[in-house]
C-alpha cells in the first residue's frame, strides 16, 4: 500500500497544523477527499477531513493507527469507504471484515465514541456491482446494530432515480464521484440524522 504514503503524509501535516482539537472526524476515501465544503458545513463542530486518495476500507483499517496517532479523542467519527474495495474485486464479506476490524481499532483507542458508516453509494460506473454493494451494506448495517454507538446512514436508496438506477444528477462525468447535487444530498441526509452526532449541532445550510 505504498502508493498511499504521499496522502498519508499530507494528512499528518494537516493534523499537526490544526490549532484546535477536532471533535468530528471524517475518515475514508475520495468521496470525502473531494468534498470541499465538508468542513465548512460542520465548522461549528470543529471537524477534520481525513479522507485520502482512492482509499479502500482495507487501507483505512491498515493505516488507522498512523492517521489517528495525534488525534486525542474526537466526539464522533464518520466513515465512508468500501466502494473501492468492491471495485478492486474484493468479496463483500472481506469488506465487512475490514469494517469490523476498523471498529475494533476505534473501540480500542477511543472506547465507545459514536461511529457512523455512510452506506456505499450506487454509482453509475459500478452499477454492475450493485448486488455486491447491497449485500455489503446490508451486512454492515447488521454489524452496526450490535452496538448502540455504531450507526448506519443509508444514502443508497436516496441516490436512485424513479426507475431504480443511479440518478445521473448526483454524479460528475466519470459516473463515480459526486457532483455538487450529490454532496448536497449527502449533507441533507446527515443533517436529518442527528443520532449520528454525539450532541445536537448547528450546521450551515
Amino acid at each position: 500500500m505504498f502508493w498511499y504514503h504521499d496522502d498519508l503524509e499530507r494528512l499528518e501535516k494537516k493534523i499537526n497544523s490544526l490549532d484546535y482539537e477536532p471533535k468530528l472526524v471524517f475518515y475514508g476515501s475520495s468521496s470525502f477527499t473531494q468534498w470541499e465544503e465538508l468542513t465548512k458545513i460542520f465548522e461549528q463542530y470543529k471537524p477534520v477531513n481525513l479522507g485520502f486518495g482512492g482509499s479502500t476500507l482495507s487501507a483505512c483499517t491498515w493505516f488507522f493507527e498512523r492517521v489517528f496517532e495525534n488525534i486525542k479523542k474526537p466526539e464522533a467519527i464518520i466513515i465512508y469507504a468500501g466502494d473501492n474495495d468492491l471495485g478492486d474485486n474484493r468479496h463483500p464479506e472481506e469488506v465487512v471484515l475490514f469494517f469490523e476490524n476498523l471498529l475494533a481499532k476505534i473501540r480500542l483507542k477511543y472506547e465507545d465514541i459514536p461511529c457512523t458508516f455512510i452506506s456505499i453509494k450506487p454509482s453509475i460506473s459500478r452499477w454492475h456491482l450493485s448486488g455486491s454493494i447491497r449485500y455489503t451494506n446490508s451486512n454492515i448495517k447488521e454489524l452496526c446494530l450490535k452496538d448502540a454507538n455504531f450507526h448506519f446512514l443509508n444514502i443508497y436508496d436516496a441516490m436512485l432515480d424513479a426507475n431504480g438506477y443511479p440518478n445521473e444528477a448526483y454524479f460528475i462525468e466519470d459516473g463515480l464521484h459526486l457532483s455538487e447535487k450529490g454532496y448536497e444530498l449527502w449533507s441533507l441526509k446527515m443533517q436529518k440524522n442527528k443520532e449520528i452526532f454525539p450532541t445536537k449541532i448547528s450546521v450551515k445550510r
